[in-house]
Parts: structure tokens; C-alpha cells; sequence
């Protein structure tokens, strides 16, 4: 019988606690110990030490840890879990700047490593349904991809601006769900809730296929809402992230009469299907595909198998690089064109 592999958590915030409450029951692994300088004693689970450093973590001996504190803190402490020879599963943002990424992918590649980004929606029940179709032709050529993710202020955030928490899950997303990279993006920001980040995007993009993007990100709205919309050739599927539901809308086949609509190439309500789909917990997902990857010893590939294995380093270095990009589109007041990767989202 094989031995469960070790981990630890650095972070004991609002999702530090969702990692910390997941890796507790997850098959496989032992929650060793938690990492946060600031956290109550009771915030671990039963019988997990809540420890003052990371040196402490690592002297209790771990395979691999779960890096959920603050996005300015990414970079110290994964370049000091790789220095250890230990994988891991960093929040996203990867890194609070591109430079910062670019060190952690090489950090960890130079070592052979195991290490992932949790870019959580990529395990979203309707997005995975979304993509499987998406892959399998169902909606034909992909015309446009729409996402809105608004709601109240979470007083938790405090490093970072709507882009760099936020709008990442929305980047990355559609990269996934559509296998397609971001060409340009144009993009206005505003801040409007006082503190010195912005609280409001709205971006247009373009992919290498040509599809058009555009996200609305913003923390001042009392409406909460994760939607995810693609259009295409057949239709256009909607994903709601929040219910995990997805919706078919088809075209319909409708003739006319009226010779002067004759000449016009427009589309036509058809059938509406909400499909039935099996419905996990995103972040327990995430975490059996981590555990899975560090017992193979190799990230793998996010390749044409639904859902993936992990958001390798270099899928999150790509969504600080967009995002980056958004930003200074904004500041710039221009659309700003990004250089080839070489690394899809489906890739």
C-alpha cells in the first residue's frame, strides 16, 4: 500500500481555509501543517499544527504545498518551495507581475517540479461540458465569447486590483474553453471604491482564430454573476458558474415570405436545452488532479482530455501576461497587441 503523500498549506484566509478544509478529506494525502504567522488557533483542521514560518513547515518533511496567501507573497514563497525540492499548487495570479512568473516557471521547470496554478473555473462542471462540446464541434466556428463576473467588494482583497484577482479566472477560461490564445486586447478601467486599485474593467479582445472577446469584470454591483456566453455558428452556449448549469440556445430554421427580409442572413430563435450534468466540487476537483500529477511525477499536459490535468506554470504565466496587457491598455488608452506564446489554453 502506497504511503499518502504529505502536504502542507500556506494560508489560513477565506480560501485557505476552503484548501485547508478540501485537503483534509482528500484520499491519498495528509494535511501535515499549516503555515499563517496570523491565523487563529482554531482556523486549521482538528489535530493539523498551525505553524509561525515555512522553514517550520518544511522541517515536518512535505511532497508538495498549497500556496493560497496573499498574491504579492507568491513569489518568495514559491522560489523558497522550490529551492526545498517541493511542488506546488500556487493561487492564481501566479505572480503579482510578469517578471515574478517568469522566475517561478523557471524556478520550478529548472528542477523538474510539479507545480500548478489554481485557476478554479477550469474545473467548473459547466465549463467542462462547455469545452468538451466546444471540442467536439457542436457549435461549429466560434464567433464571439462573453463573460460578466460582477458583485459586491470583498473586503478580503486588499493587494490587488479587479484585473489581477478577477478578470485572470475570465482569461484563462476562455483561453481553455476555446484552445485559442489572446492576439490583442483593448481595455477602460475605473476606480470608484476609494482604495488604490481599480474596481471596474470592461475589455475587447481578439483570439488567433479571430473570435471576439469581451469581459466585464467589476467589484460594484449588488448582482452577483459568473456567466459565461459563446456564440457561434449553431447557437450559443451559456455557463452559469454559480449554478453550474449550461444552456443550449439553437438557431432555429425559420422561413419568410416578406421578399425585403429575404436578403438578410440573420438567425432565428430555435430550441433551448439545459443539459443534466454531474455536478463535483470545483476545488475537489482541482485538488484529486494535483494530488494525481505529483504522484506521476510529471504536470502532464492540459491537452484534449476534459478538464485537463493541471494549469501548468506557464498556462498562469500567459494569463499575468494578458492581464498585464489589460492594464496597460487601460493606462494607455490603446489597444495593445501581445507577442505569440507558444502555449494555448488547451495546451
Amino acid at each position: 500500500m502506497t504511503a499518502p503523500l504529505r502536504a502542507g498549506l500556506i494560508g489560513l484566509g477565506v480560501m485557505g481555509r476552503n484548501h485547508a478544509r478540501v485537503l483534509a478529506g482528500l484520499d491519498g494525502v495528509d494535511l501535515v501543517g499549516v503555515v499563517d504567522p496570523a491565523g487563529q488557533p482554531d482556523g486549521a483542521p482538528h489535530g493539523v499544527p498551525l505553524l509561525a514560518s515555512l522553514a517550520d513547515l518544511l522541517d515536518l518533511g512535505i511532497d508538495y504545498a498549497v500556496v493560497a496567501c496573499p498574491t504579492a507573497l507568491h513569489e518568495e514563497i514559491g522560489l523558497a518551495l522550490a529551492d526545498a525540492g517541493v511542488g506546488a499548487l500556487i493561487e492564481k495570479p501566479l505572480a503579482e507581475s510578469v517578471e515574478a512568473a517568469e522566475r517561478l516557471v523557471k524556478s520550478f521547470e529548472s528542477r523538474g517540479l510539479v507545480a500548478g496554478v489554481g485557476h478554479i473555473e477550469r474545473y467548473n462542471p459547466a465549463l467542462q461540458s462547455m469545452r468538451a462540446r466546444l471540442e467536439a464541434g457542436e457549435l461549429g466556428d466560434v464567433f464571439q465569447v462573453v463573460t460578466r463576473r460582477q458583485g459586491p467588494f470583498p473586503h478580503r482583497i486588499a493587494d490587488v486590483g479587479v484585473v489581477k484577482d478577477l478578470a485572470t479566472h475570465d482569461i484563462d477560461l476562455t483561453a481553455w474553453v476555446t484552445g485559442q490564445d489572446y492576439v490583442s486586447v483593448c481595455a477602460h478601467t475605473v476606480a470608484r471604491s476609494g482604495r488604490p486599485h481599480e474596481d471596474m474593467v470592461a475589455a475587447v479582445g481578439r483570439l488567433t482564430d479571430g473570435s471576439m472577446v469581451n469581459h466585464l469584470v467589476n467589484w460594484l454591483s449588488p448582482l452577483k454573476e459568473r456567466t459565461t456566453v459563446v456564440t457561434g455558428e449553431r447557437g450559443c452556449f451559456v455557463a452559469d458558474t454559480l449554478t453550474a448549469d449550461l444552456t443550449f440556445y439553437a438557431n432555429g430554421e425559420l422561413s419568410t415570405e416578406w421578399e425585403a427580409l429575404r436578403a438578410f442572413r440573420g438567425v432565428s430563435e430555435g430550441d433551448m436545452i439545459r443539459y443534466a450534468i454531474p455536478k463535483r466540487e470545483p476545488l475537489l476537483v482541482e485538488h484529486e488532479r494535483f494530488r494525481d500529477a505529483v504522484v506521476a511525477g510529471s504536470a502532464g499536459s492540459a491537452g484534449s482530455a476534459v478538464g485537463g490535468d493541471i494549469v501548468t506554470l506557464r498556462q498562469g504565466l500567459r494569463t499575468v501576461e494578458v492581464s498585464a496587457a489589460v492594464l496597460e491598455s487601460a493606462r494607455l488608452g490603446e489597444t495593445v497587441s501581445l507577442p505569440a506564446s507558444g502555449v494555448l489554453g488547451a495546451v
